[in-house]
Parts: C-alpha cells; sequence; structure tokens
C-alpha cells in the first residue's frame, strides 16, 4: 500500500479553495494529470456522489469512477475509486488560519497487476504530481 499527504498555505479563504475545487470544471487547470472530470450523479454534491475522470499518467490514459464517502463544505472531502484500473481513496481537508487556509490533499492506494510491479516509481510519481498540483492551485487562486 501507497500512501501519500502534501500540504500548502494559499492566501484564501476555506469556502473560496474548496468551492474552487469542487467543481469539475476547474480540475484540469490545476491538476496537470487530469483530462476531463464530470459529475455523473444527479442533484447537489454530497456523500455519495459520482464522478467520472479521466486522466493520463505515467503515460497511460485511466477512466475511474469516484464516490464522494466524506462532502463536509468548506472542511473537507475525500472519495474513493469504485471503477477503475487503480484502488485509490483521497481527499482534501481545508483548514482556516490567519490570512488563509492550509490544504493538504492526502491518499492511499493498494496497487495490483502492473502497477504493484511499478510501487515505488509511482509513489515517487504521485508525491511530484501531487507537490505540483497544490502550487498550481496556489498560484491560481493567490494570482
Amino acid at each position: 500500500m501507497i500512501t501519500f499527504e502534501n500540504s500548502i498555505f494559499i492566501n484564501r479563504s476555506q469556502q473560496e479553495i474548496f468551492d474552487y475545487v469542487a467543481d469539475p470544471a476547474n480540475a484540469n487547470k490545476w491538476q496537470s494529470q487530469m483530462v476531463s472530470v464530470e459529475w455523473i450523479s444527479e442533484g447537489l454534491p454530497g456523500v455519495g456522489s459520482r464522478q467520472r475522470g479521466l486522466s493520463r499518467f505515467l503515460g497511460r490514459d485511466i477512466e475511474v469512477i469516484s464516490e464522494f464517502t466524506v462532502w463536509d463544505p468548506p472542511h473537507q472531502h475525500v472519495f474513493k475509486i469504485v471503477d477503475g484500473p487503480i484502488q485509490l481513496e483521497g481527499g482534501m481537508r481545508f483548514e482556516a488560519q490567519e490570512n488563509g487556509t492550509t490544504v493538504t490533499m492526502s491518499g492511499q492506494s493498494d496497487l495490483s497487476g502492473v502497477f504493484k510491479l511499478a510501487e515505488g516509481l509511482i509513489k515517487k510519481q504521485m508525491e511530484r504530481q501531487f507537490d505540483t498540483n497544490l502550487e498550481a492551485l496556489k498560484i491560481l487562486l493567490e494570482g
């Protein structure tokens, strides 16, 4: 199993950041691996809501369906992949600080098949990717 956790301080409110990252239309603006994300559930987002995502990881296109297991605006959201070639549970926490918010992305994945063989490489790639994503989010929101 691989785990990761990355944090960054962003000079914006919890609500602003939560709203921005919760909007699938913004996903590929700050997550360089994301090609597209869309809600596939009816109604307002919440626990049980699902998204379809297409991402590019290690030179491969990966389509997944994610389901939210925690939806607590503006504090956090957690999802798990329920359909796709990888198992991943992850989320984001938004902790108010003076003059801004600490944003933390975390996750864990049980790798199998060809992904299991490259576990060390995948862990390093994921850590770099999430650092890069958080830096991009900070630049976009503080811009």
